[in-house]
């Protein structure tokens, strides 16, 4: 072979490769990168942001900058997308691009990119197909689970008649009824609601809620130096730290006895796969993801549906007419048998009540934060792969060319002329594209058994010398958006 006679195609190719490299970086430099607001040295727009209300600020930004603009918290840039048509375009038309997730400085303190809801890459594809896969054999969407929620009801309908209509705060036990769902997955078992361990784990993880969306811990996330000033971010961490330790005793125990032929919980499943993937390499059964996954899965099956029926429960003390015409459908069509998930079908008034509070609660105005998997153009922007985007969620649930009364709890959002029950594209709670949420099935079998049980059974009032026009509907600071606490009268239908 003449070496000699390589050199000069190899020069050639060299050149061809640089002059590509030369060309791709001209025609990036050419392409609009969305516009924003100038950010200032070091903390970038952060003097512009009202960090309890970070939502409110995007969207009045996205009124100056349109549906595509950049805002930098701290050091970091972020592109936010406002609207139906933006977001739509961008989770479900660039569904892979937007697939991504951005390193959360507390986050990557315990999860390290494993689990599924903060997860990237190969290893989020594999646990999110695994966890699907496993619910779906646990009876998520199925009969099984369905009489686990009306199982569940029962206890906490037992619990709410014991009050005998005496102003109840609902938050504790609302939140272990709807836990005991996805841990009757998860462990295969359920907790008795004044079991200390288990008011210990729904207090731990609805506490960390509120702290993730705390001032404090968002400064973490952006200055990480600054960690050491923050004690919010310390306490954060303790309690994730008790969760992950109980998750970690629950499976060490249950792999003493673990048969294979005989799983009877998603933590049995996973323990059987992670001893079949022994000895393969690009093992992901590990012992981390194992927690992960069981703690994502803990704290989404929780804290969403409980905060949701909250709000519902608090609409409907603020709108007594509207709880009169759901308890009327109720009786109308179900009388007083249980309501069954068939039953939906045949309610579309209640059906469309449940929307309009997933709607108008607005839990998640932000969405959780995506990052681009890949170069991405949107809307005329160049986006490189790798940037930190929210997609602004709140903008979609009240976005005034898809909703007619877009800041009103209005029913009639979901209903046509008829009454009949009508499907909004712009109805995105559960966000959409490749991260929507795994547990959506779940979710909605929750929400209307959960919903129409308890007003088949209860009527809702505020307490004695409050006014349904006295209820505040204004928002508790928290990573979602809960209703500040409140008390509530359940009396009993006759």
């Amino acid at each position: 072979m003449d070496w000699a006679s390589l050199v000069p195609v190899g020069l050639l190719l060299i050149l061809i490769l640089l002059l590509i490299l030369k060309t791709q970086h001209f025609w990036r430099s050419q392409v609009k990168f969305p516009p924003g607001p100038q950010p200032l040295p070091v903390i970038g727009n952060l003097h512009m942001m009202d960090l309890k209300k970070l939502g409110q600020t995007m969207l009045q930004l996205s009124e100056t900058y349109g549906p595509v603009f950049t805002v930098q918290l701290g050091l970091r840039k972020v592109v936010v997308l406002s609207g139906y048509d933006t977001v739509k375009e961008a989770l479900v038309n660039h569904a892979d691009a937007f697939a991504g997730r951005p390193k959360i400085p507390i986050i990557e303190k315990t999860g390290k990119g494993k689990g599924i809801v903060f997860a990237r890459g190969e290893n989020w594809k594999v646990m999110r197909r695994f966890t699907l896969t496993t619910l779906r054999d646990f009876g998520m969407g199925k009969k099984a689970i369905e009489d686990h929620v009306v199982e569940e009801y029962g206890y906490l309908a037992d619990i709410i008649e014991s009050q005998k209509g005496k102003p109840l705060e609902m938050t504790q036990l609302m939140n272990s009824a709807i836990a005991n769902v996805i841990v009757s997955i998860l462990l295969g078992k359920r907790f008795d609601y004044e079991d200390p361990t288990f008011k210990r784990l729904v207090s731990l993880m609805n506490e960390n809620m509120q702290l993730f969306g705390s001032p404090s811990v968002s400064l973490y996330n952006m200055f990480p130096i600054l960690g050491l000033f923050l004690k919010d971010k310390n306490h954060f961490l303790e309690n994730l730290k008790e969760v992950n330790n109980f998750i970690k005793d629950t499976f060490t125990k249950y792999l003493k006895v673990l048969d294979k032929n005989d799983q009877r919980s998603f933590i049995d499943a996973f323990l059987v796969r992670q001893q079949e993937e022994n000895g393969k390499a690009n093992k992901f059964f590990d012992d981390v993801n194992l927690t992960e996954v069981v703690r994502n899965l803990f704290t989404a099956g929780m804290d969403t549906t409980a905060t949701t029926l909250r709000w519902g429960l608090l609409l409907m003390m603020k709108y007594p007419e509207i709880q009169r015409k759901v308890q009327e459908e109720i009786e109308q069509v179900i009388g007083s048998n249980p309501p069954r998930i068939e039953h939906r079908t045949q309610m579309p008034y209640t059906d469309a009540v449940i929307h309009e509070v997933q709607r108008f609660a607005n839990i998640l105005p932000l969405d959780l934060p995506h990052e681009t998997a890949e170069d991405v153009t949107l809307k005329d922007y160049f986006i490189p792969k790798g940037t930190y985007i929210i997609p602004l969620l709140t903008s979609v649930l009240r976005d005034k060319s898809q909703w007619e009364k877009p800041d009103m709890f209005y029913p009639e959002h979901f209903l046509d002329s008829k009454g009949k029950l009508v499907k909004k594209d712009a109805f995105m709670p559960f966000s959409a594209g490749r991260r929507i949420c795994a547990g959506e099935t779940l979710a909605k079998m929750e929400l209307f058994l959960f919903f129409t049980s308890l007003l088949q059974r209860f009527t809702f009032q505020p307490p004695p010398g409050v006014s349904s026009s006295d209820l505040d509907l204004s928002p508790a600071i928290s990573f979602n958006v809960v209703p500040k606490p409140y008390k509530i009268c359940a009396v009993a239908r006759s």
